[in-house]
């Protein structure tokens, strides 16, 4: 396989999870510069390429991990697809429905696995959470509040949303269910070139009538504890994440004992967050070799850009926005 992105943080990642597999050969890392590309690709054990498509013709791999700065992922996506070579991108999938759905008809008119990483989903306490709410451990659900805020620096006004609180978006209908309409109010520090909506608060309604909120930022910092908070709450109990991978929460309803799951003392593995990755890499080399779709296909990824326009259009009108199916209408 091979990994397109040099970045510091997930190109690094990638590269570390598939180099590391016994099972897997990286025989690539794809970069805009020759000199970083060059250090990546010694330090794994691959070779190094400038160019995406010269990679993809030389080296023919099996699968192509995307890691690419937010805003600039079409393009070399685009380029994977029209090679026919399934492929792994990161968060989020673009920045517009209307690339989103040009890259998703091209996968699927040539039957290729698109998958995309909402590693979230891959943590301890959130596999915790979802294994507790389909086995009915907290009832009828009533609400869900997700919180999760750090650094950020972009050039996109909505950023903060698209980029960052897709995990939110996701990770609430994967454990409630269908979001139904969204109400939103942001921060506007309105400085042109700058965060111009750096923090986002949303009030949801899911399908199922229970109710939530998402609340996002770039003006606070992922150093404070509990920079990442879910809650779950129904009829039968109630559920809380913190910090993705630090610690899960259960209590029934009504009682002052509850449940608590942290790693333990030689736990490395599900207390790292970057660790989710290798969970989630190996799901999806699973389902590969086995013909299967993705586990998380890359239509999440547009489902959680749609939630995040909705969002946008629901701020910019003043009006509560109503999801059905694929339009994107106001609903005073």
């Amino acid at each position: 396989m091979a990994v397109v992105g040099t970045g510091r943080w997930w190109g690094f990642q990638h590269a570390r999870v598939f180099s590391g597999r016994p099972d897997v050969e990286l025989v690539a890392i794809v970069g805009r510069r020759a000199s970083p590309t060059q250090a990546r690709a010694t330090a794994f054990g691959a070779r190094p390429y400038i160019d995406l498509e010269e990679m993809l013709a030389r080296e023919r791999p099996d699968l192509v991990a995307l890691c690419l700065p937010n805003e600039q992922h079409h393009d070399a996506t685009r380029t994977v697809i029209r090679s026919g070579t399934p492929l792994l991108a990161e968060k989020p999938l673009v920045f517009s429905l209307e690339e989103a759905d040009a890259l998703l008809d091209e996968a699927a008119r040539r039957g290729l696995f698109f998958a995309i990483d909402f590693n979230h989903r891959w943590a301890q306490p959130v596999q915790l959470a979802t294994a507790a709410i389909r086995a009915g451990r907290l009832g009828r659900l009533s609400f869900a509040t997700w919180r999760f805020g750090g650094e950020g620096t972009s050039l996109h006004p909505y950023a903060n949303l698209i980029e960052t609180q897709c995990h939110g978006f996701d990770l609430l209908e994967h454990l409630v269910g269908p979001i139904g309409s969204v109400m939103a109010e942001m921060t506007s520090d309105g400085e042109p070139g700058t965060l111009v909506h750096p923090t986002v608060s949303v009030a949801l309604r899911f399908e199922n009538g229970a109710v939530g909120s998402l609340v996002g930022s770039y003006e606070t910092s992922y150093s404070y504890p509990d920079a990442q908070r879910l809650e779950v709450n129904g009829a039968a109990g109630r559920l809380v994440i913190h910090d993705t991978v630090r610690r899960f929460e259960f209590h029934p309803t009504g009682s002052e004992l509850g449940e608590v799951w942290e790693a333990g003392y030689f736990n490395d593995l599900d207390r790292e967050f970057h660790r989710t990755l290798d969970r989630h890499v190996d799901a999806v080399l699973g389902a590969l070799r086995a013909g299967a779709e993705p586990p998380i296909h890359a239509r999440s990824g547009r489902r959680a850009l749609q939630l995040a326009l909705s969002t946008i259009q629901s701020f910019e009108t003043g009006e509560r926005v109503r999801l059905v199916g694929d339009p994107v209408g106001a609903v005073p």
